[in-house]
């Protein structure tokens, strides 16, 4: 295995754990930097399965807090009322996931200059959102309702479209239906746990007769930088939105996003 490609792995990771959880599209970020880097993985699964390492940063930060909802799952209604907002949300994405994925990643992952474009467009629209004066109405997770969770789901389907980003997508709709901009992000967090969950399982079994022990190894390189990094971000970026917003992720989007059209006109 060349050094080249272990060091590319751990590159991947690092950015995979710093952007999946900051509406950037850590899938537009890890398939540009593989596609300048070289790095090639079977059947994409790379991107996809590191992906296991940011969910377990997630549950590792909500431990307690899981365990908790957990609990009082028998005696609260407000416990079982946010297990099923989760549950809703989650729905329209893995229906979609399960039907589109070939689609997927052999044809949308497969186009890195459409992917620049949404991380442009995407970045605009979420600045727009984040000057919006919307008056949130919600600002506890655990206060949801089913009926907002939903809707959140269905922005969460925008982001089968690498470059739109996951976090991005639920986060907009979190703030448009009424959402404050924290607990919109902390929902995010939780919507994660099973969505990610179901991409990993579905990418696994799609592609389990592709992996090699090479493959293997670099996916396992990237998963643990990605779990360090994750970590870092989840404990930290809660109060980084309460105080800064979303307008520098917005920028940061456009800024990636007219960077990988330049290099990708300059060396293909």
């Amino acid at each position: 295995m060349p050094d080249q490609s272990i060091v590319s792995a751990l590159v991947l990771g690092l950015i995979e754990g710093l952007t999946e959880f900051i509406p950037v599209s850590s899938t537009a970020h890890v398939l540009l930097a593989g596609h300048f880097l070289g790095f090639e993985s079977p059947g994409n699964t790379f991107a996809v399965l590191i992906q296991l390492g940011a969910i377990l940063a997630i549950l590792a930060v909500y431990a307690t807090k899981l365990v908790q909802i957990a609990l009082a799952l028998p005696t609260s209604a407000a416990a079982r009322r946010f297990v099923l907002c989760v549950l809703i949300a989650f729905l329209p994405a893995a229906l979609i996931g399960v039907v589109a994925h070939g689609f997927i990643k052999s044809v949308l992952f497969e186009t890195p200059r459409l992917i620049c474009i949404v991380l442009i467009v995407g970045g605009f629209i979420l600045y727009a959102i984040d000057r919006m004066p919307l008056k949130p109405r919600y600002k506890d997770v655990m206060d949801y309702p089913p009926s907002l969770a939903f809707k959140i789901g269905l922005f969460q389907c925008l982001a089968m479209v690498p470059g739109t980003s996951r976090s991005g997508a639920t986060i907009a709709g979190a703030l448009l239906m009424g959402a404050d901009k924290r607990s919109a992000a902390e929902f995010s967090f939780f919507l994660a746990m099973p969505t990610m969950l179901g991409a990993f399982t579905l990418d696994l079994y799609k592609n389990r007769d592709a992996l090699t022990f090479d493959a293997g190894v670099l996916i396992a390189i990237g998963f643990v930088a990605a779990f360090v990094a994750a970590l870092v971000v989840v404990r930290s970026l809660l109060d980084f939105v309460s105080r800064r917003g979303f307008a520098p992720f917005a920028i940061w989007r456009i800024v990636v996003g007219v960077a990988g059209l330049i290099g990708l006109s300059i060396w293909g």
